[in-house]
């Protein structure tokens, strides 16, 4: 039996030595914290803390993003963690290797039957929705959808109307004062104090067709953001990209705004029928007597909603106007 070991040994294959793979990992505890303000072919822009004080803004530094990161994604008001090369010199680069919990998310789909994500920014508290009076004229199964975004993610909606003075405000504004969301109404070169006062330390993203005034706004209220403004097409009345990527500036007046490329439709695949009553305490609270599965909806026979308005603890007018966001979930038309 020995001889027989001894001439399979000569046949077996010479083992390796190689050092055990260490489970000691990079110590990134010296990190600095930084926020990404823009995106632009795999390079990110990032704005670095001031240790001293925490105040951003003081730094602008370019960087990459780690291997340790593997797919994960790095997006605009994202806090991360970087490494390398902060100086922020000219042709310096460093290195993102952390990315901080996110508080919110504001994401959308290409349309309600596709399956995958796409979030459009991280951390912002409110959305800003812009829509121009006219040319191109407001759509308003588009603010509905992206109210609908905006409760879902946990985010406060302002509702921000442009060029009053080529239109009226009133039945837009009509539309969603049941709901409670804020509507402030601009104009060409008209008084934004208003305005200024609803983003004032705050993180804001301002999402719209493109054409109705989010890069004129940026521009009045960051007066060296230099944002490429674009005109409506007299045939489409549609106006035409000008932002290609989302970008972060800081307000001079305390608060960060986003400004994102225009966008025609607002897919709501991911967003659940209990995720938005939430953001309506007192519609939520009486839809707890709701059967199981309902979806509030002015067809379903037993929703307690009916009820309410029936006995007057719910005003109709709200109701309504909650079933009508929600029933734009459900309409494929292109906005």
């Amino acid at each position: 039996m020995a001889r027989q070991d001894d001439e399979h040994a000569r046949f077996e294959r010479p083992r390796r030595h190689t050092r055990p793979r260490t489970k000691v990992r990079p110590n990134y505890d010296e990190a600095a914290t930084a926020r990404v303000v823009t995106i632009d072919r795999g390079r990110y822009t990032v704005t670095l803390d001031e240790p001293s004080t925490g105040a951003r803004g003081t730094r602008v530094i370019t960087a990459m993003k780690s291997r340790n990161l593997g797919r994960k994604g790095v997006i605009v008001g994202d806090e991360v963690r970087v490494v390398g090369d902060i100086s922020g010199d000219e042709g310096s680069l460093a290195r993102i290797v952390e990315v901080m919990p996110r508080r919110t998310v504001l994401r959308r789909t290409a349309d309600d039957d596709d399956p995958i994500e796409r979030i459009i920014v991280a951390n912002a508290d409110q959305l800003v929705i812009v829509a121009a009076l006219a040319d191109p004229p407001p759509r308003a199964g588009l603010i509905d959808r992206c109210l609908v975004a905006a409760f879902d993610a946990g985010m406060e909606p302002l509702v921000c109307l442009t060029k009053s003075d080529l239109g009226s405000p009133d039945e837009i504004v009509a539309m969603f004062e049941p709901l409670g969301v804020r509507v402030l109404v601009t104009r060409q070169d008209g008084d934004l104090d208003a305005v200024r006062d609803a983003l004032r330390d705050r993180t804001s993203v301002l999402v719209g067709h493109s054409g109705v005034g989010k890069s004129t706004l940026v521009n009045a209220l960051v007066p060296d953001a230099r944002r490429s403004v674009s005109y409506v097409n007299a045939v489409t009345g549609r106006g035409r990209h000008t932002s290609t990527s989302a970008i972060s500036l800081e307000l001079p007046f305390g608060g960060w705004i986003i400004d994102t490329p225009g966008i025609r439709s607002f897919g709501l695949a991911h967003v659940e029928v209990d995720d938005i009553i939430k953001a309506f305490p007192d519609l939520q609270e009486v839809a707890r007597g709701c059967p199981r599965g309902c979806l509030h909806s002015a067809t379903e026979p037993e929703c307690a909603l009916d009820v309410a308005v029936a006995d007057g603890t719910l005003a109709a007018a709200r109701v309504e106007s909650f079933r009508r966001i929600l029933a734009s979930r459900d309409q494929k038309d292109e906005y």
